[in-house]
């Protein structure tokens, strides 16, 4: 038998409190959207206007073959939402609580 020094309550607590499985491997997912560098400078490009591959391209010097794979697994993890205009394709942040969770980020460390 384990002796635990929390009381019950405080154990009730942490046992309602901590996220279930299912929802911890969401926020995983969620939070790798901020675990890169290319895709930080994309999330804060994509949060001032939209943008086609291009522009984000030339703008912030990312070799745009990059730019579409950093933008395809954004797009697939539900972070940014594309809009067709003729031939091209501008792209968004889907939620602005993206940029606002950046932001606390930054927020967070001081700058």
């Amino acid at each position: 038998m384990e002796i635990l020094l929390l009381d019950k309550r405080m154990q009730s607590l942490v046992t309602e409190y901590v996220p279930t499985n299912d929802m911890l491997f969401d926020l995983v997912k969620f939070f790798s959207i901020f675990s890169d560098v290319t895709r930080l400078k994309m999330l804060s490009a994509l949060a001032i206007t939209e943008m086609c591959v291009n522009d984000i391209s030339v703008v912030l010097g990312i070799n745009q073959t990059t730019v579409s794979h950093q933008l395809r697994l954004l797009k697939n993890l539900g972070a940014v939402r594309q809009r067709r205009q003729g031939k091209v394709v501008f792209y968004s942040l889907k939620n602005e609580l993206l940029n606002d969770v950046l932001l606390k980020g930054v927020e967070f460390l001081g700058y």
